[in-house]
């Protein structure tokens, strides 16, 4: 087995702009998530792609669209590969769960695998389900090459857990809007990391600015 994963996360929405926690919340693309996602539809258009697969959320969906359409491929919509579940966190900012819910979110940021927010999930529900949807992607594409559209959820915790580290740091692995990252499986125990958060496809916007407030 071969298979190489061409791992993507969504471009930019309204709530990504305005730093609000989306989940499975289905936020649409901003217009500048929409130029992000044809620019890398256009970094990745000599690249022999033989399946897409997204979140069925409409924001992955939305960015798989300009892979897949160029290609007459179906978009695979997975909802395994879904952001994870917020709750009632959907919709706040880090300032605004600062501010109201204090206390959980130390837990959680302490100890996010089991951690879970009220409504929603904690991280360990998140992985089982991540992993358990790409290894079946790999076992389905036996030397091709594939795309993967999703969240910066996911994409943390399959990359953490490839590389071995400690699931609870998994905040350490920065992913923006419409990063590229390249994954190489020779088989699942043996996935290799090719590119991680590449955004050298976005003009003038190598290395955005990060704020949590």
């Amino acid at each position: 087995m071969n298979c190489r994963v061409y791992l993507i996360r969504h471009g930019e929405t309204v709530w990504n702009a305005e730093m609000k926690f989306q989940g499975h919340k289905d936020v649409p693309l901003s217009d500048k998530g929409v130029k992000q996602a044809r620019s890398l539809a256009d970094r990745l258009q000599e690249q022999e792609i033989a399946a897409v697969y997204a979140s069925d959320l409409g924001r992955a969906v939305q960015t798989a669209k300009e892979l897949a359409l160029p290609r007459r491929l179906v978009i695979n919509t997975l909802p395994a590969l879904r952001e994870l579940n917020f709750g009632d966190w959907e919709g706040l900012t880090f300032k605004e769960i600062k501010k109201f819910h204090h206390s959980l979110l130390q837990e959680w940021w302490a100890n996010p695998l089991a951690t879970r927010i009220p409504g929603g999930e904690c991280l360990s529900d998140l992985v089982a389900r991540v992993t358990g949807a790409i290894r079946e992607i790999i076992a389905l594409n036996n030397n091709r090459q594939v795309a993967v559209v999703c969240h910066g959820g996911p994409i943390r915790a399959l990359v953490a857990s490839l590389l071995g580290m400690d699931l609870n740091e998994n905040w350490r692995i920065r992913q923006d809007n419409a990063a590229l990252n390249i994954i190489d499986f020779p088989s699942w125990e043996k996935g290799i990391l090719v590119l991680l958060n590449d955004r050298s496809h976005l003009e003038n916007d190598l290395f955005p600015g990060f704020r949590w407030e």
